[in-house]
C-alpha cells in the first residue's frame, strides 16, 4: 500500500500542473480565514462578517466544510489529469510491464483519492479551530467538537467526488473531455430532476427522493446550504413571515449511498480497465 501510494506522489509532484494546482487548492483553502478582515462602515451601519457568526462553534464546521467543498474541482482537475497522463505518457504501460496489476494500478489511484479527501479534511478542522477559538463567542470543548459529522460528510464527499473524477478519467482518457462530460453530467440530473418534478410527478418531495440516487445529488444532499442557518436570515425571515423548515442534518442514508457510489466508482474504474487493451 505505501509503495503503490509512494508512486502516485511522485507522479503527482514531478508534473507541474498537478503540483501548482495541488498547492494553490490548499492555498485557496486557507483564503477562508480572509473572510474574517471584511469590515466596513456605511454611516451608522458596521458589518462585520467575524461577528455575524460564521466563526462561531459549532456553525463553523457547517459553514468551512460547504464552503471548501466549492474548492474540490482544483483537486478534480489533478485527479483527472493523473489518469489522462498515464495514458499520454504511457506510464501505465510501463507499470503494467513493471509488474503492477491492474488491480494494484487501481488501487494505488484509489489511496490517492483517499489521501487528497484526508489532507483537505484535516486541513479544514484545523483552520476551523483556529478561526472558531479566534472568533467563537463558545469555546466550551462539549460546543467545540460537537457537529463533527459535517467533517466526516464532507470526507465522504470528497471521496465520492473523486472517485467519479477518477473513473470518468478511466473511461475518457483525456482530461478535457473527462471534465466536459462531469459538467454534462451535472446538466442531465438537473434535467431529470425537472422533469421528475413538472413533468412526471408534479411532487417536489417525490422528485427529491429520487434524484436523491444520483451520484451527484446524493454527494449534493450530504450537506445543504448553510447561510439561511445562520441567527441573522432566521430572524430576517421571521420579520418578514418566510418560515424555514430546511433539514440541515447529516443523514445516514445520504451517507450509505454515497459510499455505494464509491464501490460502484471503483468496481467500474477496475472492470473497464481489466477488459481494455493497453
Amino acid at each position: 500500500m505505501k509503495r503503490l501510494l509512494s508512486i502516485e506522489l511522485q507522479k503527482i509532484w514531478k508534473n507541474n500542473a498537478s503540483r501548482i494546482l495541488t498547492l494553490t487548492y490548499f492555498i485557496l483553502l486557507s483564503f477562508i480565514a480572509l473572510l474574517a478582515s471584511i469590515k466596513f462602515n456605511l454611516g451608522d451601519f458596521k458589518f462585520d462578517v467575524a461577528q455575524m457568526g460564521i466563526f462561531n462553534f459549532p456553525y463553523i464546521w457547517h459553514f468551512n466544510t460547504y464552503m471548501a467543498d466549492w474548492l474540490k474541482f482544483f483537486l478534480a482537475i489533478v485527479i483527472v489529469s493523473m489518469m489522462a497522463n498515464e495514458y499520454s505518457y504511457g506510464t501505465l504501460k510501463q507499470n503494467l510491464i513493471d509488474g503492477m496489476s491492474k488491480k494494484e494500478f487501481v488501487q494505488s489511484k484509489f489511496l490517492t483519492v483517499i489521501l487528497f479527501a484526508t489532507a483537505s479534511t484535516v486541513y479544514v478542522f484545523i483552520m476551523s479551530l483556529i478561526l472558531g477559538f479566534s472568533f467563537s463567542s463558545y469555546t466550551e470543548l462539549g460546543i467545540v467538537f460537537s457537529d463533527l459529522n459535517y467533517l466526516f460528510a464532507y470526507f465522504i464527499k470528497l471521496v465520492g467526488f473523486f472517485s467519479f473524477c477518477l473513473f470518468l478519467g478511466i473511461l475518457v482518457k483525456r482530461s478535457a473531455f473527462a471534465l466536459g462530460f462531469l459538467l454534462v453530467w451535472y446538466f442531465i440530473e438537473a434535467i431529470i430532476y425537472g422533469l421528475l418534478r413538472w413533468q412526471i410527478f408534479g411532487s417536489t418531495s417525490i422528485a427529491d427522493k429520487i434524484i436523491a440516487f444520483f451520484p451527484l445529488s446524493a454527494m449534493s444532499n450530504l450537506s445543504v446550504e448553510p447561510f439561511s442557518r445562520m441567527s441573522l436570515i432566521k430572524n430576517l425571515g421571521n420579520q418578514i413571515g418566510v418560515a424555514n423548515d430546511k433539514d440541515y442534518g447529516i443523514h445516514l442514508s445520504s451517507i450509505l449511498i454515497v459510499i455505494v457510489w464509491i464501490v460502484i466508482f471503483m468496481l467500474m474504474s477496475y472492470k473497464l480497465l481489466k477488459k481494455r487493451d493497453l
